[in-house]
């Protein structure tokens, strides 16, 4: 009988299991319950699927989306494996031919949304079949506490005890914090699971934040210096996705977009588009994403920033899912702010039509997450540490490989001005006015806006005591005395400041307040890292290949191999089926299928170094 490495090698193409995998698989295995809560592109799907070709009956995959399951589906029937999915975009007789193939032991794996889970048509063969597991991936869906809460998932456990016998479950997500982590094993029933935190680290991830006094030209360099590469853009707004892409196809640049306002014909057409790298860069809203699975995404860039940091956190790992290095970059402005408070107050979570407790408290854990989101986008200190202990993970260290480590900071006595910022905010207090950063910048700037007019700010005693800085300069300035907890923004008046009581005792020159500021910036990242110079012409070819392959099979090239495996077969050269199958990421049924055209091709690259 083939054990579980057996399995991974002949379908998926890797001699060993990434660090977390072989535990989650073993304990799946064994006939416990699992939750795996690991990073994105460290390989979830692989500790639910490897189990599933081992055991005896059918598993039951609960995913979130339609693209999500087909992209699945996809690369799955690619290697070898007999899968499929059942979703509402399905005939009806479509739907039936796929669960009569199920129950005669056709699939290994059937996809099915958790809305699905409760009709009685489905009901009724889940009850027939033998199901021997049924994972739930994206569980972070089932718990109120999470980003994406999605109430059908609370279905699962109804559907759980109307089976005959309960299977095993295995559930897997990346981003949980503690608080979600824990509502999953209660909301499914998990008994005595088996919990696996993998760790949060993605060491291939470049982060870096820069606050551009124009994002539009911030962009444009960005996307210059990764010319050729895959990436996608994200914005707030479906305006912003407009606004974004129209400039960029301006400039000539291979973008599409993606957002709900679109027609369901265009966002398949331009999602294809994307995955097929005929229009390698996506400018999207967070409705793009998590169904797809593109290996060879080699930037995120954030135009706007997102509500939370779970959110960034799962938008941004959607670059180098094949385990090459890739750049995750945040352009932020003050204004991102207000966005995001907007978009929380009109969220679904946050309608008026909840009870008034909980929509309170969901809008204070959502400002909470906020306030945490705006810290990262502002912090001086190392962002990858920020990541990992923002999760729960220990990081005793400053990375040295992100862009607040490459800055080059130096520390700076800031106390005096820190006085003035908040002299102003107390000042405006005792005549019971509150204004936000924009405002209180003005004033002490010396502004000339129509609120100093009409409020008399001019007259305060604070009026223009800064007046050789920037308004930006002291915006930066409050984001920090935010950061550092001496101001506070309520962002139910508008985000209007506030002293605290370690702001009231800076003020009053019982502290001191230093900040760290640039340098020196180190020579500037250039983009993701591509093969080595003497193996680009051969990567280039089978790249070319793999295009030409895909476009037959009618899948997305890197459903064929990855960058990473293309990366690896350049290097070593194969020029043997059995070679071939050394190469990281090439299976059994791939290297059947399309391993002569490659050798081929690596063989007519020899040729004529020769």
């Amino acid at each position: 009988m083939p054990t579980a490495s057996d399995i991974l090698k002949q379908y998926f193409g890797y001699d060993r299991f990434r660090p977390g995998q072989g535990e989650l698989v073993d304990a799946i295995l064994s006939g416990r319950d699992t939750l795996g809560i690991m990073p994105t592109g460290a390989g979830k799907s692989v500790c639910y699927q490897v189990p599933a070709l081992l055991l005896p009956g059918l598993t039951l995959v609960i995913s979130p989306l339609i693209s999500l399951m087909k992209d699945q589906v996809g690369a799955l029937i690619e290697a070898g494996v007999p899968a499929a999915c059942v979703n509402s975009a399905m005939s009806a007789e479509s739907m039936h031919d796929v669960l009569a193939l199920a129950a005669q032991g056709g699939y290994k794996l059937l996809y099915v949304a958790p809305e699905r889970l409760t009709a009685p048509a489905f009901l009724a063969f889940a009850r027939r079949v033998p199901v021997s597991m049924v994972t739930v991936d994206e569980a972070h869906c089932i718990s109120q506490w999470g980003q994406d809460f999605r109430p059908s998932y609370l279905k699962i456990l109804d559907f759980l005890a109307a089976l005959p016998a309960r299977p095993r479950v295995s559930a897997f997500t990346a981003t949980a914090t503690a608080a979600v982590r824990d509502d999953i094993v209660r909301a499914l029933g998990l008994r005595d699971p088996f919990v696996l935190t993998t760790g949060f680290d993605r060491p291939n991830l470049y982060f870096a934040v820069e606050r551009p006094s124009s994002k539009p030209n911030a962009l444009l360099r960005l996307l210059a210096a990764r010319a050729g590469k895959s990436g996608i853009v994200y914005c707030a707004t479906r305006k912003a996705v407009d606004d974004v892409c129209d400039l960029l196809l301006a400039k000539n640049l291979p973008a599409t977009r993606y957002h709900a306002g679109l027609s369901a014909e265009e966002r398949q057409a331009n999602q294809d588009a994307f995955l097929y790298d005929t229009k390698p860069i996506m400018v999207a809203t967070n409705a793009f994403g998590m169904g797809i699975d593109k290996s060879n995404v080699s930037f995120v860039i954030h135009y706007n920033m997102p509500k939370d940091m779970e959110s960034y956190y799962q938008e941004a790992g959607r670059a180098g899912r094949d385990g090459e290095p890739a750049d995750c970059i945040l352009l932020y402005s003050p204004q991102d702010v207000q966005t995001a408070q907007f978009l929380i107050e009109h969220s679904r979570e946050a309608g008026e039509d909840a009870d008034p407790q909980a929509r309170q408290a969901q809008l204070a854990r959502d400002y909470e997450r906020l306030r945490c989101m705006t810290a990262y986008a502002v912090t001086t200190d190392c962002l990858r540490q920020y990541i990992l202990r923002y999760f729960g993970e220990d990081a005793p260290r400053p990375c040295g490989h992100c862009g607040n480590c490459d800055a080059d900071f130096e520390p700076v006595d800031a106390t005096m001005d820190a006085r003035k910022v908040l002299s102003c905010v107390y000042r405006l207090d005792e005549r019971g006015l509150h204004f936000g950063q924009v405002v209180v910048a003005a004033v002490l700037t010396g502004g000339k806006s129509e609120q100093i007019k009409k409020f008399r700010l001019d007259t305060l005693s604070t009026y223009g005591i800064m007046r050789g800085q920037t308004a930006a300069g002291v915006r930066r300035l409050i984001d920090a005395l935010l950061a550092r907890d001496c101001l506070r923004a309520d962002p139910a008046r508008y985000n209007a400041l506030f002293l605290t009581a370690a702001g009231n005792a800076l003020m009053r020159g019982r502290d001191t307040f230093v900040i760290q500021m640039p340098r020196a910036k180190k020579p500037a990242r250039g983009d993701a890292r591509t093969p080595p110079a003497e193996n680009e012409a051969l990567f280039e070819r089978l790249r070319a290949l793999r295009a030409s392959l895909a476009q037959q099979a009618h899948v997305p090239p890197y459903v064929i191999f990855s960058n990473a495996t293309l990366a690896d077969m350049a290097a070593r050269q194969p020029d043997s089926h059995a070679a071939l199958l050394a190469v990281r990421g090439v299976g059994e049924a791939k290297a059947r299928r399309y391993g002569d055209a490659f050798l081929e091709a690596i063989r007519a690259y020899r040729r004529g170094q020769a």
